[in-house]
């Protein structure tokens, strides 16, 4: 018999953990401030690691006919984009780790998860519910919402993102600093652009004070760019904050002529930046029966594309500890002992790649990467974990 369970989020990770609930048969709701389901921003990075996770719910063949395998993560100087270093991905990937590594637009990914969830419960997802607090006791949960409205459940998970109000009231204020980068996102339709201007991989350039990932969506139909850069220029924490074209492109003065082309061919009225903000390890995850998964728990800078990788596994994790353990108190206790110590690591290692990335000479750069096979670290002990068999205890 599974338990009631109501969610805070319906955002991807949200999504993923209510889809691998509802076929372990519980009986899941998710409660979501925005009107309308849906999601912005632009490419999101799944590696095997998530993908092992999609697979078992059966949309794994859906997310790769509708974005890109790439065939290696490549690592450029910012000015002639001389290669670094590779690593292969594509087939490689999928060798090594048995699922693929894909690359699809954030919107396509939460359409094929909210279809999913869905189709496994038809009423489970419900909009305009702006979470306000939650109270519980020995009997079960209450998430309290702003309208006056109020839902009942045995178990609470905060999917609630990075201003997350259930990690508020279990963790209490988790501050967030400016970190002094922003990141540029858009997309270009690959028509727009010169034929063949990069191959099918994920390109890294790397300079100082800033570095530019490039990789293709949509089945090769549009190039995803992401810029970041250093800047005192401090905005809101949002996706959808327009900046004028004319910064972005002066922010790239003198870097390499695709990422001139690229930028160059935009739609200059659709050039989004988001000011990036650290906030500190949460220590508390849960109480008696409340917990949480993705950002609200872990918050992360985009330096490693694994955010969403992360709340996915958590998803499949916490629907296996419940699973396992004969109360939701062992099942949360068994939880936060499997993901604290990864996803610690995770983001720690992901704030040191932004060092990496903009270190102020390609002669550093370099030197750098000649320390370190990046392809043999993340293979090692990143992708090849498996949130199916990981041993909770």
């Amino acid at each position: 018999m599974g338990y009631k369970i109501i969610m805070a989020g319906a955002g991807l990770g949200g999504l993923a953990a209510a889809a691998n609930l509802l076929e372990a048969g519980h009986d899941v709701t998710i409660y979501e401030q925005a009107p309308q389901l849906g999601e912005v921003g632009a490419g999101i990075q799944m590696s095997a690691n998530a993908m092992h996770v999609l697979k078992k719910l059966g949309v794994a063949d859906q997310i790769v006919s509708m974005g890109v395998k790439p065939g290696a993560y490549v690592f450029r100087a910012f000015d002639t984009g001389e290669e670094i270093q590779r690593f292969a991905l594509a087939q490689e990937h999928e060798r090594m780790h048995g699922a693929p590594y894909v690359q699809i637009h954030r919107a396509d990914l939460h359409e094929i998860l909210a279809a999913k969830v869905y189709s496994l419960k038809k009423d489970s997802i419900k909009l305009n519910h702006r979470a306000t607090h939650f109270t519980e006791d020995d009997k079960g949960v209450t998430l309290h919402f702003d309208n006056g409205e109020k839902a009942h459940g045995d178990f609470l998970i905060g999917a609630d993102g990075l201003k997350s109000v259930v990690r508020r009231q279990i963790a209490g204020q988790v501050p967030a600093t400016y970190t002094g980068d922003a990141a540029w996102r858009l997309t270009v339709p690959v028509e727009n652009l010169p034929k063949d201007i990069m191959e099918p991989v994920m390109s890294v350039f790397m300079g100082p004070g800033k570095h530019v990932v490039m990789y293709y969506l949509r089945a090769g139909k549009l190039l995803n760019f992401v810029g970041l850069v250093e800047t005192d220029d401090v905005s809101e924490e949002s996706w959808t904050a327009k900046f004028p074209w004319e910064t972005l492109k002066a922010d790239f003065v003198g870097w390499h002529e695709m990422i001139q082309t690229v930028i160059d061919r935009c739609d200059h009225n659709a050039c989004y930046r988001w000011s990036l903000h650290g906030r500190p390890h949460v220590e508390t995850w849960s109480t008696q029966r409340a917990t949480i998964l993705g950002d609200a728990a872990h918050p992360t800078l985009p330096y490693l594309a694994q955010g969403a990788v992360m709340a996915i596994e958590d998803g499949m994790v916490l629907t296996r500890a419940l699973a396992q353990f004969p109360s939701i108190q062992d099942a949360i206790g068994a939880y936060e002992r499997a993901r604290q110590e990864r996803t610690r690591k995770i983001v720690t290692q992901s704030s040191a790649n932004r060092t990496l990335f903009h270190l102020h000479s390609v002669e550093e750069s370099k030197a750098q990467f000649a320390k370190r096979n990046e392809g043999e670290d993340r293979n090692r002990w990143l992708y090849s974990y498996n949130p199916l068999t990981v041993e909770l205890k």
